[in-house]
């Protein structure tokens, strides 16, 4: 039996020049700890980090189309024959469902990699060291984001303080120790301030690393604290250098990152896509149906029919860029067309998020002017105008804009909204520790329900 899945051991990594936006994996060679001494070794780590991010596991698949399984009502169906995502998506969920263990550890062996970068920081060439200390923090950060939401309860329930988080280490971990290497878990509060102290400081450290600026802002937002929200998005709008993409259609299925994207990931031939393994064009491209020269994928989620009553203009495009098409296993259906292309970037953090952000925010506080940022990206769309744009309206704004990219979750929690019929904090919405770990660490208390 593993020991810890958060226990990593520096395998296989892979050595390249690291990136802000995007990586293309091209595995080099092996790497042990003593074996880190060169600044090239530590970048060489920084960029098994990245590797790890575009694991299927992370944002090359379930870091988005889970949360859309939690908030599946009005958004996908799924229609496959993989039990741990059906049970996932029927909100039946148990502590051995391997999607679980499998974010999970790959989880903690990204907060480790950061971890180890951080640790080994010294070594670094001066020139780019701060950049390097802001992008290892931002994988951690963004990585405790992503687990505290999925696996603790929201942090929205008034009960930060006292509700259980995830387990909290900025040590590396060089040789397994079984008593200082089992952890508890920390309070969803501490986790949070864990994060923010993260994204703050990788900032501090290169205010040129707008990504962590960004992920600060959605934060922020998750938080309720709209002032630092709104301040954090209007810096990475004014100053950030980016653009939305010419049209709704163009910010997806790119062979590389666009001019929108803050932070994306890509994705290529060595990770994880197609028919037998996972990815999210595995799930969301239909086998038949694409364009010409297009991969089939499973089609194992199709949309469902009561997004379309969300629109509230004809002309918006965004109603428009769906295809019928047939999945692996016979069913026909309609299938979002942002995830159709394989080996294609994944938008992460995208500017349009970033409008949002800053309008809901500034709605919040009475400041700011909120119908000019919901505007702008209605009217990238296509869709008209909108005046006196109410919180409902930002909500329904980002519905139509981040749909099947995992936002609809957190929106729905954070403000308190049911998701898929059942109060934002029921526990049927959280996922269970993985049982393999509590098996060997009897610090880890499970969630409720399991």
């Amino acid at each position: 039996m593993k020991k810890l899945a958060y226990i990593f051991s520096l395998g296989l990594l892979f050595v390249m020049a690291a990136c802000n936006k995007k990586l293309d994996v091209q595995p080099q060679n092996q790497i042990t700890p003593d074996q880190i001494k060169t600044s090239s070794d530590v970048l060489a780590i920084l960029a098994g980090g990245y590797a790890q991010m575009q694991n299927s596991a992370a944002f090359g698949e379930k870091f988005i189309d889970i949360p859309d399984l939690i908030a599946s009502q009005d958004q996908v169906i799924f229609r496959g024959t993989f039990s741990t995502y059906k049970n996932i998506y029927q909100l039946q969920v148990t502590a051995t469902n391997g999607v679980c263990s499998d974010m999970w550890g790959n989880g903690y062996q990204l907060i480790a990699i950061a971890n180890t970068v951080l640790d080994k920081i010294s070594i670094v060439d001066t020139t780019v060291q701060a950049n390097t200390i802001a992008q290892a923090k931002f994988i951690r950060a963004a990585t405790y984001f992503y687990l505290v939401n999925l696996f603790a309860k929201p942090y929205s329930d008034g009960a930060a303080a006292t509700n259980l988080g995830v387990p909290l280490t900025t040590a590396p971990v060089y040789q397994y120790d079984s008593v200082k290497d089992k952890l508890a878990r920390s309070t969803v509060q501490q986790t949070y301030a864990q994060i923010v102290a993260d994204l703050k400081d990788a900032f501090a450290k290169d205010n040129t690393y707008y990504p962590a600026e960004a992920l600060l802002a959605k934060v922020y937002l998750v938080m309720g604290d709209y002032a630092d929200a709104a301040a954090a998005a209007d810096d990475v709008i004014s100053n950030g250098g980016y653009q939305l993409a010419d049209t709704y259609a163009k910010e997806f299925n790119n062979s590389g990152a666009t001019n929108e994207d803050i932070f994306s990931i890509a994705q290529t031939s060595q990770s994880n896509a197609g028919t037998t393994d996972n990815g999210i064009n595995t799930f969301y491209a239909p086998q038949q149906g694409l364009p010409i020269g297009y991969l089939g994928g499973r089609g194992d989620i199709l949309t469902d029919s009561a997004y379309f009553t969300y629109f509230d203009d004809a002309n918006d495009f965004r109603q428009t860029y769906f295809t019928l098409g047939t999945s692996i296993a016979g069913v026909k259906g309609t299938y979002a067309n942002k995830w159709q292309k394989f080996y294609s970037e994944i938008p992460i953090i995208r500017l349009a998020d970033m409008y949002l952000t800053r309008g809901e925010a500034n709605l919040h506080l009475g400041t700011g002017t909120p119908n000019d940022d919901i505007n702008i990206v209605r009217a990238r769309a296509k869709a008209g105008p909108l005046s006196g744009a109410t919180i409902q309206d930002f909500v329904d704004e980002r519905f139509r804009e981040f749909a099947f990219e995992g936002d609809r979750f957190f929106t729905l929690k954070r403000l308190k909204m049911d998701v898929s019929g059942v109060p934002y904090d029921d526990p049927t919405l959280i996922l269970p520790l993985p049982q393999a770990e509590i098996d060997v660490n009897n610090k880890l208390v499970q969630n409720d329900g399991y």
